[in-house]
Parts: structure tokens; sequence; C-alpha cells
């Protein structure tokens, strides 16, 4: 977020009452890690007022550089930018006068509790001290941040740090509101109530808003989408004009009694086959062609559905025609084996932790087997992330009795960590070191002998595809290439268990894919799997769930079990998120009432 001069400056009258940003022939580059990146090509852009922009596109696209260009943070190398009129790069501090703005780590200070954070923001916003009551309280009665006035930012939740983030943004009311992917890490109900907040804006302040988003169930809220490639736009469109290019395409593969993640793997392979994706009890296909798949390479007792198309499907497709047809990630067998033979190798019985008065978990109960995909879910604030760092030995519980590899966790923590591998959500690689360094550490760390440890990081490059990047920083890769070492570090030590906190938390949908194509190898390898996940399509991809809310466990199944668990009567069955949903609604209810 940034401040500009007092006051509240006008746009130029030149500019057309209902153009807000005009982006002409854009190009910027810059020189990372010894090698020179084109992050804008030629971008022609043109947004209108009253209107939410969607900016989408794998990670390294040139999001992020576009929206610190309109926010008058950098200068391009070629072209120009009015924002409300004003030349980008020639009046910066107009530009930031005129706009709100939230980037993707929030801009707060965290030793500043919220009303201070508030204050500081209308400070250099130039917000009179008469107007910010007003302006207050209608900002924390649409965030609902005004309990929590006095907390310091840093105590807050993911999902409220986001609130309060765009609060922040929005002190003095802007024209334009520039946010970089403002939901990225925080649960689907947050994600709702970030997205109402939005639209009060639009509807109720005229404002306009250009955002970066990873999920693309938001882009299809979005009155205009943008795809940026490799620094290009690849298409400019309304969303349903995207759906409609993809009917005839998509559709619902069933084949009762199958391993699913068996019959993915095989479909993804095909040449006429775009996509395919774990969906419930079945594997979603998007086709290349308006088409259904041969019916001679389906396997026997296949039922075939058609099924509406989604702007996911579309972005996929798009992103795909770049690849050779038949090409296909390698998910390799990452790991030594290690049979599935129904061991029980997580175990939770009436885990506790506490703070003072306070549960942060009370009472959770539940095993993991061997080379099981078991996903824990929750709201922010819930007790996931507390439960999930019990497991890893990370933390001590209050009370009942944690079991990992076999080890009693209150007794001999440290002989239960040399038997996972731990993938954190902010990844905890080694910015300053190189991608080959990050690997020679964490195989010392993992105590492999130096001999082995070369065999393994060989692998790891070879396997995750970092060759090129051997020599580059950590702090220079796109935040794709750093999942990608980060599993590598992981795995490094061919671990039984993996604990993956929020794994893929930011990365787009191909890094995603990618990504669970890895885990799914290593789970029919033998490799036990803990993961936490705000993607609600990732729960589909897990054997089991436990679903989390104010410490306890709200619902304990498979997904298909938990969907149906909710369904209305007469209803069909719902999403994964409309489930999760449903469940953390009632949980709040009952907790009301009691």
């Amino acid at each position: 977020m940034t401040g500009g001069p007092v006051g509240d400056p006008a746009p130029r009258t030149g500019a057309s009452a209902q153009t807000v940003l005009e982006l002409s022939g854009v190009w910027k580059r810059f020189r990372a890690g010894g090698r020179e990146v084109q992050a804008l090509r030629d971008v022609w852009l043109t947004m209108r007022r009253g209107r939410i922009l969607g900016l989408v596109g794998p990670d390294g696209a040139g999001k992020t550089t576009l929206m610190r260009l309109v926010a008058g943070l950098l200068a391009p190398d070629r072209g120009s930018i009015r924002v409300l009129g004003c030349d980008a790069a020639r009046e910066p501090l107009r530009v930031q006068a005129l706009i709100g703005y939230m980037p993707q780590r929030f801009g707060l200070y965290e030793d500043l509790s919220v009303q201070e954070n508030l204050d500081l923001y209308a400070d250099l916003q130039g917000v009179p001290r008469r107007a910010r009551a007003e302006r207050y309280a209608r900002l924390v009665r649409m965030t609902g941040l005004a309990p929590f006035a006095k907390r310091l930012a840093g105590a807050l939740s993911g999902g409220m740090k986001q609130k309060l983030g765009l609060a922040c943004a929005l002190v003095r009311a802007p024209r334009l509101l520039v946010l970089d992917e403002p939901t990225v890490g925080v649960d689907p109900v947050s994600r709702r109530e970030l997205w109402q907040i939005v639209g009060e804006l639009v509807r109720d302040e005229g404002a306009s808003v250009l955002l970066s988003t990873a999920y693309l169930d938001e882009a299809e809220r979005c009155d205009e989408v943008v795809l940026l490639h490799e620094g290009e736009v690849l298409l400019n469109s309304q969303p349903a004009a995207l759906g409609e290019r993809m009917r005839g395409r998509t559709w619902a593969l069933r084949v009762p009694g199958a391993d699913l993640r068996a019959v993915q793997d095989a479909l993804a392979g095909q040449e006429a086959i775009a996509d395919a994706l774990l969906q419930g009890d079945s594997v979603r296909l998007v086709t290349r062609e308006a088409t259904p798949p041969d019916p001679g390479r389906l396997p026997a007792g296949a039922i075939l559905d058609s099924v509406p198309p989604r702007f996911e499907d579309a972005f996929v497709a798009l992103l795909c025609e770049r690849r050779p047809p038949g090409a296909r990630l390698t998910a390799g067998t990452p790991v030594s084996g290690h049979p599935r033979n129904g061991e029980v190798v997580i175990e939770a019985r009436g885990a506790q932790r506490r703070y003072g008065d306070f549960y942060a978990v009370r009472n959770v109960s539940f095993e993991v087997r061997r080379g099981e995909i078991f996903g824990l879910l929750g709201a922010n604030g819930a007790g996931k992330s507390t439960t999930f760092r019990m497991l890893c030995g990370i933390l001590p519980a209050s009370a009942g009795a944690l079991k990992v590899a076999g080890v009693d966790l209150r007794r001999a923590a440290s002989a239960a960590r040399e038997r996972i591998g731990y993938m954190s959500q902010r990844f905890s690689l080694y910015a300053n070191l190189s991608v080959r360094r990050n690997l020679e550490f964490f195989g010392g760390a993992y105590g492999i002998e130096p001999a082995r440890r070369a065999q393994r990081r060989a692998w790891a490059l070879a396997e995750f595809g970092l060759e090129d990047a051997v020599d580059s920083l950590c702090a220079d890769l796109p935040l794709g290439y750093k999942q990608r070492l980060a599993l590598a570090c992981a795995l490094m030590h061919e671990p039984a268990i993996l604990f993956l906190d929020e794994p893929t938390s930011g990365v787009d949908p191909l890094a995603r894919r990618e990504f669970w194509r890895r885990i799914n190898a290593l789970a029919r390898d033998g490799v036990t799997v803990l993961v936490t996940t705000h993607f609600m399509e990732e729960a589909e991809y897990c054997d089991r769930l436990a679903i989390m809310e104010a410490g306890e466990i709200l619902a304990l199944g498979a997904p298909v079990e938990i969907k149906r668990r909710v369904r209305e009567p007469g209803a069909g069955e719902p999403s994964m998120e409309e489930a999760f949903i449903r469940l953390i609604e009632a949980g709040a209810r009952r907790r009301a009432a009691a």
C-alpha cells in the first residue's frame, strides 16, 4: 500500500470519464541472478470505470510487475501507462494519491495494533482527521475488525491480516483499487468475505478494481479477465465467453472400483487430453478438441458424461496449447519403496494444545495409514496449523497422545523427525543460497553421508527440472521453482512420511497439477502424506479429510462422504468448497447457541 501527497487530487481533465487505466505497448525487463528476464512484452490494456478486471497466469507471467507499474512503483522500459488520466511513470506520487494498493504481503506493521495500522495509513494517505471516524466505522463494519481494534496485527489470523491490509488500502476511498493476490493463503470463508467487501466497494462507492488471483473460480467473478503468459497478453475476454469456447471439451469419467489416481495418471499422458483432474469419485477431463476421448483408450468399465465447462478448463487448455501434444509431467519414483501394508503411521488420541485458558486444539483424534494422503482443513485460526506442528514434533502437546512412525512425540520427538520430510508454507529455503547449496545444506542437515548426498542432489536436480537454475540464488527463483526446490529438499533423505503445510499457496494451477502428480506418485510408492490446504479442489485429491473449527474436528472421512453429509434434500452433490463452508457455518451456529 502506498501513500502520496496530502489531499485527493482529481484526474487530468483530458482523460475519458469511463477509462481508469490504459497500458500502451508496455515493455519491462529485469536482471536476476545474472540472467535477463523479460517480464512484460508489448502489453496493451484498457480498463473502464466500475469494473473488476482480473489478472491470471502462471508464476512469472508478469502479473505483479504489471501491478507495480500501475501503482507507479516501477517505470516501464518502453510504452506508457495512464492511471485516471495521470502518467504513472512521470507522476507516480499523484497516481499513488489516487489509488489503493495492496501487495501480496499485506504491507502491515505487525508490532502495531489494528487501530494503529489504520491511523498510520490514514496519515500516509493524507486523510483529514475529521473524516476518519466515519471512514473507520465503515471499514471495520465491512471487514469485521471492530472486536480486534487493540490486537497487534502480528497476532491476527491470515484471513484477518488480509482484511486489515484491505482496510488500510481503503482508508481514503480510492477510485482504483489494485490488489495483488488478495486471497492467497486464506480459507474459503475468508475468501468469500473479502469478495463481499470488493463487491460492496464497486456497488456503493463506484470503485474500479484491478486484481490478480491464483484462484480461477475468483476469475469467473470478474467482469473481464486478462491471461498473461511469459509477459504477453494471451487473451483478454469476459469469463463467460471463454466458457463457450470450451463447450464439448469437458467430461467426467467414473470407473467403479478403480484406483482413480492411477486412472488420472494414465489419461494425463494421452495426446488428445489437455487436462485430467481428480474430482470426487470421478476424473474430470478436458480434451484438446470438442470430441469425447477415444473409448478404446479408456479403462474397462469406464462411464463418461459431458459436464459444463469452467473458466479453469479454458485457462489450462490455453496454456496446454503452448505445450507440444503428448508433453507430460514426469512424476518419477522419488523414494525407495515403503509397502502400503495398512500400518498406522500417524496417530492422534485426545490431543490438546492450551495457552492459558485458551484451547487452540481440543480433544483431536484421528489416524493415518501408510501410503494414505490425509488432508487437514479448517478456517484460519481453526487449529489445523497447531495440530500440524504438534505432529511434526515442532510444538509439544498439552495433553493427549501423539505418535508418528511408532514414536511417542511427547518422549522422543527428535527420533520421529528423522523419519519425516517437512515442507512449510513459506518453503523454509535459504534465500541467499543457490539451488545447489540449498540441496547440499538440507542433505547435510538430514545426516546423509557425502557420497549419497551427491547422488540425491543429482536426482533432485534432474527430477524437478532444476538443472538450468542450479547456480541461481533461491531469492531470484519464480514461486513455482521455489516450490519444486522445497519439495526436493524435503525428499533428500527419502522419508517414509511427508508433512506438507499449504504447499501450493500462491502458485498457479499448472504448478499445482505438477505438484500433485508428484505427491500421487509418492503415495503409490507407500509414502504417507499429511497436508494442509486452502484449495478445496486439492481436498478432493486426499483419501480422507479432517475438517477443523475452533480447535475441534467437525467432520472426518473421505471427501465424497463429507460432501454427501451436508447435501440438502433434493439437491445435487455440493462442491467441496460448499461443503466446507456449510460445515464451518453450522459449527459456528452450534457454538453461538451453546
